[in-house]
């Protein structure tokens, strides 16, 4: 696909001009500036909506952007279908493993760094090196959320001392398929941040990017694509969060649900739904996120579940020790 950014799209008329060909000084032939369309990621594919609806994306002064799909209910059924089908080779891969594919997509975010920002500046209305800085933000968090692959379970686990001729130990597994709202706020170093973690803890996401601030995420969706992760295990929509989201807190086979981008009417209405089918809820802060600040492991506990094994010791020798 195409890696040319939004901002190009935004003055196509700065492309009909003549153009100078190597060694030339007359103009050369006009031509059409290339838009870009941007589409769905579901199942590491590049779906239309099954509705055929796209809106408009502006940037901060109004002016368009691009055409994003607009997702539906049934794009969200396909999502989960596909989160679900992926979930068991991702979980069953080790962690060592998962934090390879992690690190793999940072470097290639690293690769497409000035296209990530030209989309941040142009989505957030910020100047070219605040977003910089904050893609930068990005791809650290993202190295970050890799290094904990292996490491989660050294301190979500334990060994837990018991009245009895037992061994007894808890690990953590993953919850399952994870469905993400996306801050509203922050295009990319928000998604990242809630996105992160629910691939390190081995679970797999259908995600509801940011409603007005939607193509930095289906440009992540490109990355993934063309990364090791496999697909299915990552699942971007767009379109708006009040239409998909209830269907995804009231689906069956969903088993969390990251609530972070959902206002507070909205984020009641689901809780209400996810309750019904006892998900795991990820209710958003009170109070704006910042999300520069250092993340802490929270947001991998919280989608971690705990099982807990016992089994008999046995005696050992007349002296009666045992193992």
């Amino acid at each position: 696909m195409s890696d040319k950014t939004p901002k190009s799209a935004k003055s196509p008329k700065s492309q009909d001009g003549p153009r100078k060909s190597p060694g030339r000084s007359e103009p050369g032939p006009l031509r059409l500036g290339v838009l870009k369309t941007y589409k769905l990621y579901v199942g590491g594919r590049f779906p239309r909506s099954e509705s055929g609806r796209v809106y408009e994306v502006t940037d901060t002064d109004g002016e368009w952007l691009a055409n994003a799909p607009q997702g539906s209910r049934k794009d969200a059924r396909d999502a989960v279908l596909a989160a679900r089908k992926a979930f068991g080779g991702w979980s069953g891969a080790t962690a060592y493993n998962r934090g390879q594919v992690l690190y793999r997509v940072a470097e290639m975010l690293e690769g497409r760094r000035e296209q990530f920002v030209a989309e941040v500046a142009a989505a957030e209305g910020l100047p070219a090196a605040e977003a910089g800085a904050r893609v930068d933000a990005a791809v650290d968090r993202w190295v970050w959320y890799a290094g904990w692959t292996d490491k989660i379970a050294q301190i979500a686990g334990a060994a837990n001392p018991v009245a009895g001729p037992f061994f007894n130990v808890s690990s953590p597994e993953p919850t399952g398929v994870v469905a993400v709202l996306a801050p509203q706020d922050s295009s990319f170093l928000g998604l990242v941040s809630v996105l992160a973690p629910v691939l390190a803890t081995g679970c797999t996401a259908v995600v509801v990017a940011s409603e007005e601030r939607p193509l930095p995420a289906l440009s992540l969706g490109e990355v993934l694509a063309t990364s090791d992760v496999p697909g299915g295990v990552v699942n971007l929509l767009t379109g708006r969060t009040a239409e998909i989201a209830p269907s995804l807190a009231a689906h069956r086979d969903v088993n969390a649900i990251d609530l972070t981008g959902a206002g507070p009417g909205l984020a009641r209405e689901l809780e209400i739904a996810a309750a019904d089918n006892l998900k795991r809820v990820l209710r958003p802060a009170p109070h704006p996120e910042d999300w520069t600040a250092a993340p802490g492991t929270h947001r991998l506990t919280a989608l971690l579940e705990t099982k807990t094994v016992w089994h008999p010791t046995g005696a050992l020798g007349v002296a009666g020790s045992s193992y």
